[in-house]
């Protein structure tokens, strides 16, 4: 078992109160970690303590932030063995998946460190005779990172590291389900020497949550939330900054199209669907979660398709490795299976897999899958998919419009006119035509429409998001007034 701390103002600590709560291992419930329970007053000393680290963190040079952030990527790798423990402890991940955690976060520290000198503004022609009128670009001012525990070094990261990088100072609330591995990457952040106050880390218990970022929203210092979660906490999240007027970035959930026209590439979408699909058993954003698929290879896709998702090593990752590991929780298995037998029920296939007893859940393909069905409209964010198969390119593309998501997208075809064609009508804030839906580049504008969010993170989207537009002029010649 780990013993967690926060750490506010550069100092570990634990709750005021010496509250705690404890993380259980999904698959035998042994207590994974246990953690500060924080209160509403721990929430504000972080709040104040990133407040005064804010003057000296923003007027220091891009160089400076820049060779932090490159030590904190340097860091992070080299925790990497202690961060696949923790995840597999806490959230029965896979070690590829960790892996990948690791290699993606790593990168976007340095992306980061490369943005500290690309934040630029512009010179805007003044009709005032003499007037030098610009557009400057400031930091905010105190960012709170809020990340899940699906993808939590990625996350994680992606939530405060170009805040950190155009000069604002951050707090991080860690996840109720993964605490020690949010805080390896706060430790990682510490070993490159981050100023005091600059990074601040606070954990609270599952009750808690909403009473904690209340009060750091609330806080006047807070300029910036940044959430990446469920589309049901994500609205409460969009209303609490609404009442603060503080702007936010909401990447929620999704439920990611993944169309395989008449003249795709099979082995190739098949490749790219076993991925999309099942890696992190489904629990991802970008998963793919509904594969419309043409009735012309319907037949080849799904039996090529079925044969690779049965192929796929299924255990426990803490005793080696797995593709599929273990679930978050069993509710999660209660959603998958209810959703199972529901779309049996209505008329589905089941092509593999089945219904789960306990957190290791198989690969599940389910075909025949109609708007009837849950499956069809809800996220299952576990490794069973809808099949759907569909006559011709229009009906392709409303059924991959027929759904509230729209966060990812993939689109297979030889003919790429086509799939550019496709793409611009699919309703996502991302398609990759022949690439899987779970794809991710620290310098990419990754952000979706509809119910899966708004605001983009990356490159010099991101640097939109964590800073301030100022208009500034200054008079080079003497100016004349009416009066």
């Amino acid at each position: 078992m780990i013993e967690q701390k926060m750490l506010i103002a550069g100092q570990e600590c634990i709750a005021s109160n010496g509250a705690t709560f404890e993380r259980k291992n999904p698959l035998d419930g042994s207590v994974a970690t246990r953690a500060p329970a924080a209160t509403t007053e721990d929430a504000i000393r972080a709040c104040d303590a990133a407040a005064a680290a804010f003057p000296a963190w923003s007027q220091l040079g891009p160089n400076a932030r820049r060779a932090m952030l490159m030590k904190a990527s340097h860091a992070l790798e080299a925790k990497g063995e202690a961060i696949a423990a923790a995840m597999a402890a806490e959230t029965g991940a896979s070690g590829i998946w960790a892996g990948f955690n690791v290699h993606l976060a790593a990168s976007m520290l340095l992306e980061a460190a490369s943005l500290t000198t690309q934040i630029n503004g512009e010179i805007i022609p003044s009709d005032v005779p003499g007037s030098v009128a610009m557009a400057v670009r400031q930091p905010a001012g105190v960012v709170l990172g809020i990340a899940p525990w699906n993808a939590p070094v990625i996350l994680a990261v992606r939530s405060i590291s170009t805040a950190l990088a155009c000069g604002n100072t951050v707090i991080l609330k860690g996840s109720e389900l993964c605490p020690a591995t949010h805080g390896l990457i706060i430790e990682a952040l510490q070993d490159a020497g981050l100023p005091a106050g600059v990074v601040n880390f606070v954990t609270n218990a599952p009750a808690d949550a909403g009473a904690v970022v209340e009060a750091i929203v609330a806080h006047p210092a807070v300029r910036r939330v940044s959430f990446t979660g469920s589309t049901k906490v994500g609205r409460i999240i969009g209303q609490t900054c609404a009442k603060h007027l503080k702007p936010a970035l909401l990447e929620l959930g999704g439920k990611a199209p993944f169309l395989v026209l008449d003249d795709a590439d099979i082995d190739a979408a098949v490749a790219a669907a076993t991925f999309g699909a099942f890696a992190n058993s489904g629990q991802i954003c970008m998963s793919t979660e509904r594969f419309v698929v043409d009735n012309k290879v319907a037949e080849e896709f799904i039996a090529k398709f079925a044969a690779k998702a049965q192929s796929l090593p299924l255990g426990d990752p803490r005793k080696g490795p797995v593709v599929l590991g273990s679930v978050v929780d069993l509710a999660t298995v209660e959603r998958c299976n209810a959703m199972i037998d529901d779309a049996l029920a209505k008329g589905a296939k089941l092509v593999c897999g089945g219904k789960a007893e306990n957190t290791l859940m198989p690969a599940t393909l389910i075909d025949h899958v109609t708007p009837a069905m849950r499956i069809f409209h809800e996220e299952t964010f576990g490794p069973v998919k809808a099949i759907v198969r569909v006559n011709g390119e229009e009906e392709a593309i409303a059924t991959a419009n027929d759904n509230e998501f729209g966060l990812s997208s993939a689109v297979f075809t030889k003919d790429t006119a086509r799939g550019w064609r496709v793409a611009a009508r699919i309703e996502a804030g991302i398609c990759h035509i022949n690439g899987p839906t779970v794809h991710d580049e620290a310098q990419m504008p990754f952000g979706g429409v509809k119910a899966s969010g708004y605001g983009h993170f990356g490159g010099q989207q991101g640097i939109n998001a964590f800073t301030e537009t100022r208009w500034v002029t200054m008079q080079t010649a003497e100016r004349h007034y009416p009066f």
